[in-house]
Order: C-alpha cells, then structure tokens, then sequence
C-alpha cells in the first residue's frame, strides 16, 4: 500500500500541472469527453447484457418476429459503440499530444535551465540519459497514464452497473449442488470477488519482479543507443587509431546486458502470461458450471443463462483489472520512476547552484573589472583545487592565464560562467556585462552555417548575411562565405582549425564585453595564431581578453600574466607573473 500511495503520490505531482497551465481549459476539456464517452460505452454494454437475455429467449422460443426486432436493436446499439469508440480515441490522441508537447516543453525548459543540464553530469548523472526520459519516457507515461486510468475508470462503472444486475440474477438462478437448492444472496457476486481476488493475489506473486526488470531494460536499452550515438558522433577519432574492435567489444558489452536482462523479463513474462491466460480461459466457462445446474433444473431460460454469464464476466472482469493491465502497470511504473528520479536531479541540480557551499555569482555597480573575492574552487568530491584572495581581471586589458595541466584553468573559466558551483567565495561581473567563453572545440549546433555562426542567437535576426560573411572572409574563411544557407553537422564536417576560426567569428560579430579563449587558437600554427589576435585586438578594442595557453608566443599579444602555481600541496594559487606591454 505504500508503494501505491507514493506511486500515485508521483503521478499526480507529475501529472496534475498541465491541467493547471495555460492549456488548461484544453486538457480538461478533452479529458472530459474522453471520459464521458467511457461512461456511455459502459452503459451500452449493460443494454448488451439485456438484449442478451431477450436475444437467446427468443431462440428458444422459436419466436421470429422477436428475433428480428432484437437483430435491429443490437445494430443499434453496434453502431452507437463504434461511433463511440472511433470518437474516444481520436480524442484521446488528441489529449496525449497536447499533454506530451507541455510535458517536453515543461522538461526541456527545466533541464536547460540556468546550466542544469551540465551540473547535473557532475553530480554523476543520477538520471542517466536525459533524451531517453524526455522523448520516450514523456510519450510512454501520458499513453500508459489515460490508458490505465480509462482501464480503472471503466472497471469500477462496470462493476457499480453489473454487480446490481448479478445480484438480481442470483436470486432468479440459485445455486444448486447436487439437486439441493441453497438459497445465497448475492452467490454469483461472492463467487466473482473471491476468484478476482485469489487471481489478483496470485498475479502480484508471480509478476512484482517485472517492475525492476523493467526499470533495467530501459536503462540499458538507453545506455547501448547512446554509446552508439556516441561511436558515430566520434567516428573519426576511431578510424584513426584503428579502434573499431574495441568500441564493438564495448558496445556488444552493452547490448549483452540488454539481452540478458531480456531474458529476465521472458521468463518472468512466461509465468504471468501462463497464469493470466490460464484464469482468463476459466473465467469463460466458470459462470456456466454455477448456473448450468439451475438451468437443468429450469428454474432460469437460455437467456438467463447467457446474461448471467455475460454479467458474470463483466463483474468479474472489473474485479480482476488488476490481473488483466498487471504487465502496463509494471512497465507505467518503471516509467513513473525514472521521470521522477529526472526530476529530483533537475531539482538537486538547481539547489546545488544556490546552496550556501556554492561559489555567489554577483553583479557590481559601476565596476568594469571581474573581480575573485576570496575565492576557492573545489572538485566535487571537496578536494580543494585553486584559490584566488583577491584578483581582478581588468576592463579593456588583455590577460594570459597559464599554469600546469590540471591545475584548473578551464575550471576557473567554468566558474566564471556561473556553471562551476563547488567551491566558496565570489565572483562579480559588471552589471550588464556580456560574457563569452570560447572552448578548444567550440560547438555549432546541426543545420544553416548562418545559424552555426550566429549561435546562440537567432540565425536570421541577430546577425544579416552581409555581418556573417564578413566574418568569415575576416578570419580566414572566405570559401564559406557562399555557403551560409548551407545544411550539415559542423562539427563532423569542419577541420579542428576550422571549428576555431569559426568560433572567433562568432566572437567578432557578439562582440562580448568579456571574452575567455580556452586555447581557444591551439590547432592554428603560430602565424595564424597572432593574426587572429591581432585581428580581435583591432576589431575589439573594447574587450577583456583573457586566454588560456601553453604557447610562450602568446605573451606578446596580452598586456598581463597571471599563472597558476603550486602552493605545496595539490591545490594552486592565481599569482601575477611579470607584465610586458602587448603586441597589437
């Protein structure tokens, strides 16, 4: 039962906001229809019952003309249903959709939100691939939620609707065992709850582990087509060292453990599904073996008879839904697990950012310095990593950062951009000022190179065509100039080299108050290397370059050296080193 309440209990925190957001009125509205058609078939199903009975008397009554008439009541009420039927479910798809688009929109904003997507990877990733919960994990629940709760929802009406009828049919077939008549209330409902709860019991036996089984299949399935992803996106780099037999090892490894997790899930499948069609068939031919005695003792006609059984059926069927969805319930749990240990690492994710032992990113009023108050970044597990008293990153003036690898350059750079949050201290910015970070392999989004320049603006509003193609001809890229409607994976497509002179393109054309190169030129050869600085520091006047590098040639184009050392034990300090004036 706790299991049940917190199950429920998630659903409904995950479930409920559509209905309360701007889509409301939408969502509700379908909903209701969807349901209230439920409710209409359920009623036709009781007016089946009834002609049932009316249906086989006339048989065996050899009476023609009622026969015929019920032919055309049944056509009725055959039409009704379809007409029914087609209607809920194109209404049902039409709230699934509205109901996926907010769900995605609702986790792709959260996710993507203020870097939670990156500081989740560095709490270890708890909720393992994002994609999968939000492209298959979202669909999955909204389909297995309106499908199960429209499952519910018809087995309960069904049995308030039935078990009234089975009532009145007990009284009219008693039961009678071996010519004796007993007089029970209600038999015929008494015997539908105990074999429904004997098979309800029974099913929860046999299939419980199928919950955990499937919570794994999902997990691997995901692991294997992300390393796969994984193997195309770096495809080069393992053609190039000959790594095919490694990575096929690694992802038949992978794809092993789907199998064999498979097979888990085959054979608990087998002993449910052998158990659920066993009780299913027993349950055809069980209301006969009750009432056929009173049949043969023609105290009830065949349409008696038929619309015990068929009232029988339909309690019984209520009673064991559980039985019947057990497999939907197992996977919608699994489902409903991983949403929600999704949104408990968004959540973890965003109070890291604003917890008392994170680095405070602040604003400064009138400043035109970055500045490092009493600054310390950690690794995630506490170790202490670089320190900083009192350091300011000057407005206007070009400086080198410089140190050992792994002494956490690119780190410092990660904490500036408000995405690092292990550490103390902080760090303010001008209030208003643009912050740009170009990595060593800058990314560019898949489609137009006009919007792979532009990034992260609007590729047709932020920069014209004119704007982007002096750009390019300005960094050394006059053979893209023509192409910048052109469609491709950038990243795939572009030399390494390449990848950086476009990267400083964008930076020329955002043209940021504080700009941060990450060995931002280290596959360019030297000559490229200091036309490009020269050419940021011609078109950039304005701008704080600060660079990481490993290059000596890189101390004639910044005006100040700030390196990285070693304060005795694994934990570096930030020290001016000796200030040239710098080459322009």
């Amino acid at each position: 039962m706790n299991n049940i309440r917190s199950t429920l209990a998630t659903v409904w925190r995950i479930a409920a906001p559509y209905f309360r957001s701007e889509d409301k009125w939408a969502g509700r509205g379908l909903l209701a229809a969807v349901i209230a058609i439920q409710l209409a078939l359920v009623a036709i199903d009781v007016l089946v019952n009834q002609w049932q009975n009316r249906f086989f008397n006339a048989l065996q009554e050899y009476n023609w003309d009622v026969f015929v008439s019920e032919i055309g009541v049944f056509c009725l009420l055959a039409t009704s249903a379809v007409a029914l039927a087609v209607y809920q479910l194109y209404l049902n798809q039409w709230l699934q959709i509205r109901w996926r688009r907010w769900l995605t929109r609702h986790y792709l904003g959260e996710w993507l939100h203020g870097a939670n997507h990156y500081r989740m990877q560095l709490q270890g990733d708890a909720a393992d691939n994002p994609d999968q919960r939000i492209a298959d994990d979202v669909r999955m629940f909204v389909d297995r939620t309106l499908d199960i709760g429209l499952s519910l929802l018809n087995a309960v009406v069904t049995l308030f609707s039935f078990v009234i009828i089975l009532w009145g049919l007990s009284a009219a077939a008693p039961l009678h065992l071996f010519g004796v008549e007993y007089a029970i209330p209600g038999y015929l409902v008494w015997a539908a709850l105990i074999y429904a709860v004997l098979g309800t019991a029974l099913t929860q036996w046999i299939g419980s582990p199928l919950v955990r089984l499937d919570f794994k299949q999902q997990q691997f399935e995901a692991d294997f087509r992300f390393n796969l992803v994984r193997a195309r996106e770096n495809s080069e780099q393992i053609a190039l060292l000959h790594g095919e037999r490694a990575e096929r090892l690694g992802l038949w490894e992978r794809f092993h453990h789907v199998v064999e997790n498979w097979y888990g899930i085959m054979s608990r499948t087998k002993r449910l599904t052998a158990f659920t069609t066993s009780y299913s068939q027993a349950a055809v031919i069980f209301p006969y073996i009750l009432v056929a005695p009173a049949y043969f003792a023609k105290k009830v006609q065949l349409g008696g008879l038929q619309q015990t059984a068929s009232a029988f059926g339909s309690v019984q069927g209520a009673l064991s839904i559980f039985v019947t969805i057990y497999r939907t319930l197992a996977d919608w749990r699994a489902i409903v697990a991983r949403l929600d240990g999704f949104e408990a690492a968004i959540a973890s994710a965003t109070a890291l950012e604003k917890s008392s032992g994170s680095i405070g990113l602040v604003t400064s009023e009138g400043g035109k310095a970055i500045d490092l108050r009493q600054l310390t970044l950690r690794l995630p597990d506490g170790t202490p990593l670089v320190s900083a008293e009192a350091l300011s990153l000057r407005g206007g003036e070009r400086t080198l950062l410089t140190g050992p690898s792994g002494s956490g350059k690119s780190t410092l750079f990660r904490a500036i951009a408000g995405i690092w949050p292990f550490g103390s201290g902080s760090i303010a910015i001008p209030t208003g000022a643009s912050v740009m970070m170009l990595p060593q392999r800058p990314y560019f989004p898949i489609g137009s190179l006009h919007g792979a320049i532009a990034y992260p603006g609007d590729d047709t509003k932020t920069f014209s065509a004119g704007q982007v193609r002096e750009a390019l001809v300005t960094v050394g890229l006059p053979k893209f100039a023509e192409r910048l409607q052109e469609e491709a994976h950038w990243n795939r497509m572009l030399s390494l080299g390449e990848q950086q002179r476009l990267g400083l393109a964008r930076a020329l054309l955002h043209a940021p108050d504080y700009l941060f190169l990450d060995e931002a030129t280290a596959s360019l050869d030297e000559p490229s290397e200091a036309a490009l600085y020269n050419l940021l520091g011609s078109k950039l006047p304005q701008t704080t370059i600060v660079s990481i590098g490993h290059r000596s040639t890189l101390e004639a184009f910044h005006q100040r050296h700030v390196a990285m050392v070693r304060d005795g034990g694994d934990r570096f300090t930030l020290q001016d080193a000796v200030a040239k004036p710098a080459q322009v």
